[in-house]
């Protein structure tokens, strides 16, 4: 048995989807832009210019929030946290320090509750690209990321395992989704993950924490988190003093690599945003914004599962996606079909890929699910016909090799072109063989 208790919290960092980013009118969708064309003096961190907050970014942090059950803020500001790297132009970073807009939020999950600590408010900084050419390296940098609207989810450490971990963040990646306010597509680094990992011999938290940073995907991830609680639990075995750091994850030797000594909150020199009027809402304010929450995923995978009888596993693969799993309702109200039919029809039938219409939904079902043929004195009468081509058929089931009756029911089927009742025609054959 491992005699540490792994220790994990998260940092989860999603990319808004507004049409402007979060301090300047410069467009929020910078994807396949020409590099640093999607700029402005705000953006670029030029001397005297004046950000101004995107009102819809906040509303969307705080709908993100109640999703979590945070309490929100009625009162927060932005800090500036300086730190120097080449993708911050102003060589700091409006965010949220201690005055965030979501506070303490708590959800439930089949291993057990995850503490949220806070959601806040930050702008996304530029992308780096690293290339080499004629043997020399270099950096290039594009500001068209500069300045995108920013949450960041920070959990309390209740993770103990990475399989854990994904559950919760794939729950994470949904609910944003079902809100409409970010694709989270980590590919394109709309969600991006961190990972605090800690061991502690008794289950207190000890003096330190590794932060994992830049994974791109949940199976990276999981493969860093289990990587990183190897080092350290043979670290800890061998007397080493464990130190926090930030370490990236090489995915080719699945071994996590040190990039440097992680900072204190102190080393960044928070301070409030000068140029920024803190946020101020009303209790009308944050219910308008309460308002335009949806069903969230975990309460429309229960109500599938007990108003419409469809099996865990089925109902949690139709909530993956907010626009299926209303497409699945509209079916069972307008088809009058059973839901498990359906449901059955839309996950395991790739006929259905791409269908959006009642009607293209009957025409491929009536097709893949010809009507069947439950007239008595029609199968009755084919039966009869079946029985007198077929006395071979007839004299072996008699004589007790009852397998031969399923022969029988295909060449029922074949006279009716497979619409006969298979329940049905079994029954009428065994009544007129006996």
């Amino acid at each position: 048995m491992n005699k540490y208790k792994t220790i994990i919290g998260l940092e989860v960092h999603i990319e808004q989807n507004t049409e402007s980013k979060m301090f300047c009118r410069c467009s929020g969708r910078y994807f396949e832009k020409e590099p640093n064309s999607n700029t402005c003096p705000v953006c670029l961190g030029l001397p005297g210019a004046m950000p101004f907050a995107n009102r819809k970014a906040i509303q969307n942090t705080i709908l993100f929030g109640l999703s979590f059950g945070c309490e929100i803020a009625k009162y927060s500001k932005f800090d500036r946290k300086h730190y120097f790297y080449p993708d911050l132009p102003k060589s700091f970073q409006i965010s949220q320090y201690d005055l965030p807009l979501c506070g303490e939020g708590v959800c439930e999950f089949g291993f057990g509750k995850v503490r949220i600590k806070r959601i806040h408010q930050e702008e996304d900084t530029g992308k780096l690209t690293h290339i080499e050419e004629a043997g020399a390296k270099s950096s290039l940098v594009d500001f068209n990321r500069s300045g995108v609207p920013l949450m960041e989810m920070v959990t309390e450490p209740d993770f103990t395992s990475a399989d854990d971990v994904v559950t919760f963040l794939k729950y994470v990646q949904k609910v944003v989704r079902y809100l409409g306010i970010s694709d989270a597509d980590m590919e394109k680094g709309s969600m991006r993950l961190e990972a605090n990992i800690s061991l502690s011999p008794d289950g207190s938290l000890p003096d330190y924490k590794v932060e994992l940073k830049n994974i791109n995907s949940f199976k990276f991830l999981k493969g860093a988190i289990e990587a990183e609680v190897k080092r350290q639990e043979e670290a800890l075995n061998s007397g080493e003093k464990l130190i926090q750091e930030t370490r990236g994850y090489d995915q080719v030797r699945k071994k996590t690599v040190r990039q440097r000594v992680k900072e204190t909150a102190s080393d960044y020199r928070y301070f409030p945003e000068p140029d920024l009027l803190p946020i101020v809402l009303t209790d009308k304010d944050i219910d308008e914004v309460r308002s335009r929450l949806p069903e969230l995923p975990i309460a429309k995978q229960l109500r599938f599962e007990s108003s419409f009888g469809v099996s865990v596993q089925y109902a949690e693969l139709l909530t993956e996606d907010r626009d299926k799993a209303d497409f699945f309702e509209h079916l069972v109200k307008e088809t009058k079909l059973d839901p498990k039919k359906i449901a059955s029809e839309l996950i395991n039938n790739k006929n259905y890929e791409g269908v959006s219409s009642v009607e293209e939904f009957k025409r491929i079902f009536e097709r893949e699910n010809p009507t069947l043929e439950s007239d008595i004195d029609l199968i009755t009468g084919i039966v009869s016909k079946v029985l007198e081509a077929n006395q071979d058929a007839v004299a072996k089931y008699k004589a007790g090799k009852l397998e031969v009756i399923g022969f029988l029911i295909g060449q029922v089927q074949r006279e009716l072109k497979g619409k006969a009742d298979p329940a049905e025609t079994k029954k009428i054959l065994e009544n007129l063989l006996s």
